[in-house]
């Protein structure tokens, strides 16, 4: 899985390490990792749960 999120940090789009899937409390789905440069939690919504 090859996902890009922003990094508040680096001030620039990365890839994602360690890429997880989680569901967030409303149900909707996002992948969080680590920013490979910085070290830096990243986020990244990437839609509803079907």
């Amino acid at each position: 899985m090859a996902t890009e999120a922003y990094c508040v940090k680096c001030r620039e789009k990365r890839e994602v390490k360690d890429p997880q899937e989680v569901t967030m409390k409303n149900g909707r789905e996002a992948v969080q990792g680590t920013c490979p440069v910085c070290g830096t939690k990243l986020f990244r919504m990437v839609g509803a749960k079907k």
